[in-house]
């Protein structure tokens, strides 16, 4: 595992980002074991908490369910965590959130499948006391936390890193999460956002990988060995497109990707061989945060309705910021962005790649 210097530098560079929080000034410093506010009262514990995720096998939506155990086990105030974990839409997750409410639980994690679709059965929990919040993605019910990174920014920045890197013309690849999320239709808003300020730009082809690691390999190939490309924007499926030049035997182009450690890890090691990239900050750990929130509201801190990560890009050539950012014991999939100050209150990776909750 990471040094504690080595924590205290990406806890620097990552949450010197700002962490916007409605109506609420950015957090103090931070320190490299995620120092928060002091744990709830004693009497207010033996919380039961419901996940909700759809999305299996993909190793961000897996540490973002280990960062929400650890947070789980930190606080001492939570008795169990019990997660529903399934590939899914808005039909098997509304079915999924009716189980955790019968199952009794205090408070519901989400990372959702639809902003809107959700909203009766989401808010028919908070009818009954269940304090609910969303992650990663946000709905709009009433009553809903919502914490995410911001997802339009993450895509917006990435972009208009990628076309300044082609020096404002070129053909390039969109390659996108699910259709009809929220995260995606964010991601791609930002996308041409981007696009609209770099007219001799053009968008040759865009994808929906699912998040799929093996699908957007697949894609990549097909792209590049059938097409002239001249840089690749991708909604996180990152360093197995590189892979895909190196199978294929095919120069490199410009790649923006996510902080994935199998990315960073790349944009360190393969500069010499022509990769030029840039990592864009999207911790799993958002999953922690909304742990943090829900235990907040069930213990009467008031935390704030809606509380947004701004992601940061480092890029090929930024040495200290990206080994802060990887690891070479973690997983290629796995972000090693986990301490969230003042959120997260485990000490680390360790507790993070542990994957335990209460009692487990």
């Amino acid at each position: 595992m990471k040094h504690p210097s080595k924590l205290s530098l990406i806890v620097g560079l990552l949450l010197a980002l700002v962490l916007a929080v409605t109506g609420c000034a950015a957090p103090p410093a931070p320190t490299a074991g995620g120092s928060a506010p002091a744990a709830a009262p004693a009497e207010a514990s033996g919380f039961t908490i419901g996940v909700s995720n759809t999305l299996v096998g993909n190793g961000w939506r897996e540490q973002m369910i280990c960062a929400i155990k650890a947070e789980a086990s930190a606080s001492g105030v939570v008795d169990k965590v019990i997660v529903v974990n399934r590939n899914g839409g808005p039909t098997e997750q509304i079915a999924d959130l009716e189980g955790l409410i019968s199952q009794g639980v205090d408070a519901i994690i989400l990372n959702p499948t639809d902003r809107e679709g959700l909203n009766a059965v989401i808010e028919a929990a908070i009818a009954q006391g269940i304090v609910v919040v969303a992650v990663d993605q946000a709905v709009s019910a009433a009553g809903a936390y919502v914490a995410t990174n911001d997802q339009t920014a993450y895509a917006q920045n990435g972009a208009e890193w990628l076309f300044e890197q082609l020096g404002g013309a070129g053909k390039v690849v969109e390659m996108r999460g699910i259709d009809g999320v929220p995260a995606d239709t964010d991601r791609h808003n930002g996308f041409m956002a981007a696009l609209a300020k770099y007219p001799g730009i053009e968008v040759v082809a865009s994808t929906f990988t699912g998040w799929d690691p093996s699908v957007g390999a697949q894609q990549a190939l097909d792209l590049i060995t059938t097409q002239e490309i001249d840089g690749i924007w991708t909604s996180g499926v990152d360093y197995p497109v590189i892979e895909q030049f190196q199978a294929a035997n095919l120069p490199y182009v410009p790649l923006v990707g996510a902080d994935n450690n199998g990315f960073v890890k790349q944009l360190l090691e393969m500069a010499g061989e022509g990769v030029v990239g840039a990592a864009v900050t999207n911790p799993p750990a958002i999953g922690a945060v909304g742990m943090s929130i829900a235990i907040d509201a069930l213990t009467g801190k008031n935390p704030a309705q809606v509380t947004t990560l701004i992601p940061e890009v480092y890029a090929t050539g930024n040495t200290e910021g990206l080994q802060a950012l990887y690891a070479p014991d973690q997983q290629p999939g796995w972000s090693t962005f986990v301490n969230i100050p003042p959120y997260t209150h485990y000490g680390g990776s360790a507790d993070v790649s542990a994957c335990k909750g209460p009692g487990e």
